[in-house]
């Protein structure tokens, strides 16, 4: 499966964006579907995770309570909503399909290191 991250841009702190993750070549459904973020002299961060077995969803403690994830699996997409932007949010976001399907802490400290992911998206809060 290919994945496209898209939707980021410059926001004002407390702002808002929608970032779309879109599958090619095979049906999203059956990987779980992650997001993590690289920012610059940072570690990779695993952000939110939405599984494939029964859709729960796992939320990093830094973005619990501001950030949504969802899939449409009709689509073949996923999207991760984020409110109340903080400057430390400032990232590039990728969207990853993770065969382990089930979202646990460990699958989310570990999104990119078992499925694909493509091209991220840059997110910058900023005043």
């Amino acid at each position: 499966v290919q994945l496209q991250a898209s939707g980021g841009g410059l926001v004002q702190p407390g702002g808002s964006l929608r970032l779309s993750c879109a599958a090619f070549g095979d049906t999203l459904d059956i990987y779980a579907v992650g997001w993590f973020r690289q920012a610059p002299g940072k570690e990779r961060e695993g952000v939110s995770c939405v599984s494939s077995s029964d859709g729960s969803t796992y939320h990093a403690d830094s973005v619990k309570g501001r950030f949504t994830i969802s899939r449409d699996n009709a689509k073949n997409t996923a999207y991760l909503q984020m409110n109340s932007l903080k400057p430390e949010d400032t990232a590039v976001y990728y969207c990853t399909a993770d065969p382990r399907k089930h979202c646990t802490k460990a699958v989310l400290s570990t999104l990119g290191d078992f499925g694909p992911w493509g091209q991220g998206t840059q997110v910058t809060v900023s005043s």
